[in-house]
């Protein structure tokens, strides 16, 4: 369990490529999330290498990696925009928690999209999977166009830029010297942005 002091960040993509680019701007985002709070506990749960595991009966290294996300202080869950929404194997994965299995963590919804017009898709379906099972979701989801992968550092700045504040309060923790101050003004709901 991570402790207040030094909060866990995992990393978590749920694209069925192993190595994939939405893991690639998961882990950029992981990383300033963690500098953020001023902590180097970063793990990555890359679930394409968990795949054949997920519907068998043993299936130890699924069992690990539920509960690193579950004991997460911060998650990022990742997926590509699929059919408008997120992947099966994504969903799959979460689904093996009961209710309220996510609950304490606070978590970054982050979608990937070739097109523009999936925009929403980190707010409309990804959220409310995560909030469903008890995760808090401070800010709006982080979406990545396909064009912004070759370098996500700007999109991933513009997100802290305006979110870093938020994240902070809601993991308890004091944003890093340096960080951005709070930048949500008061009663801002969440939006969409991919």
């Amino acid at each position: 369990m991570p402790s207040p002091h030094s909060p866990a960040v995992v990393v978590l993509s749920g694209n069925p490529r192993p190595g994939s680019r939405t893991l690639g701007v998961a882990e950029t985002l992981g990383l300033r999330v963690a500098d953020l709070l001023g902590t180097d506990d970063v793990v990555t749960i890359d679930l394409a290498a968990l795949a054949g595991q997920l519907f068998a009966a043993d299936r130890p290294a699924v069992d690990r990696a539920r509960d690193r996300l579950a004991g997460a202080a911060v998650a990022v869950v990742a997926t590509p925009v699929y059919k408008a929404s997120y992947t099966g194997l994504l969903k799959s994965f979460l689904d093996t928690y009961g209710p309220d299995g996510l609950a304490g963590v606070v978590a970054v919804p982050l979608v990937v999209s070739g097109d523009p017009a999936h925009a929403l898709a980190g707010e409309v379906h990804l959220r409310p999977l995560l909030v469903e099972l008890g995760a808090v979701v401070p800010a709006r989801s982080f979406t990545v166009t396909e064009a912004q992968l070759a370098d996500p550092a700007p999109a991933v700045d513009a997100w802290l830029d305006r979110w870093a504040g938020a994240l902070a309060r809601a993991v308890g923790a004091p944003a890093a010297a340096g960080a951005p101050a709070v930048t949500a003004p008061v009663g801002a709901g969440a939006g969409a942005a991919r």
